[in-house]
């Protein structure tokens, strides 16, 4: 296999502990990432997960099954048959996924996400959605998302803050955000009260 787990964690960061407090957090078994590259953090967690990624060098990588499950596998506190799924597509086409099939959608450095891919969430299910790209304002202004959690990292560790979310997400700035001018800047808001990421709950 062309990455092991060391270049794995080297190249991508080791989110395992990310994924760990979302687990420990929402109850999920079926996980959509869209724009994932060659991050399979999310599998040592949950035991199924689709992966989506355009990129030519992500498509070798899951090309591997054998090799990605051995990686995952490689990991003693993953699921004991972890299921996962790669599409070699972009992810703001037709993924020919059935709507509200997944648990948990994964936004991560990768674009609009929560526009193209919320119909495959169900009701109830989780946006796990970081400030980069604009995406989490993007959510924040889309009345099926509702914000249940913000997500701090401090000292290599995560923590989830569920209390007084109102104070969150209120930009530095006074300005109006639109869902046209998010997608224009396609940059991250800043805001007064910085996070790691965010958790929003699919209401409708």
């Amino acid at each position: 296999m062309w990455l092991n787990q060391n270049k794995h964690h080297e190249s991508m960061g080791d989110r395992k502990s990310l994924f760990q407090t979302i687990g420990d957090h929402i109850q999920a078994e079926r996980v959509l990432y869209p724009g994932s590259y060659v991050d399979v953090s999310p599998s040592f967690v949950f035991p199924a997960v689709t992966y989506v990624d355009a990129d030519k060098r992500a498509a070798a990588f899951f090309t591997d099954e054998e090799g990605v499950t051995e990686l995952i596998h490689a990991d003693p506190e993953s699921p004991p048959q972890p299921r996962f799924s790669f599409l070699h597509r972009d992810y703001t086409t037709d993924l020919g996924l059935a709507d509200a099939s997944f648990d948990l959608l994964v936004s991560l450095y990768a674009g609009f996400i929560s526009e193209a891919c919320t119909d495959a969430l169900r009701i109830g299910g989780t946006l796990l959605v970081n400030p980069s790209h604009g995406d989490a304002a993007m959510a924040a202004l889309d009345p099926r998302y509702q914000l249940s959690g913000v997500i701090m990292n401090a000292g290599g560790g995560y923590g989830i803050i569920t209390e007084d979310l109102d104070t969150y997400l209120i930009p530095k700035e006074p300005t109006t955000l639109t869902r046209a001018s998010l997608r224009e800047s396609g940059r991250g808001v800043k805001y007064t009260k910085s996070a790691f990421a965010y958790l929003f709950t699919r209401v409708q």
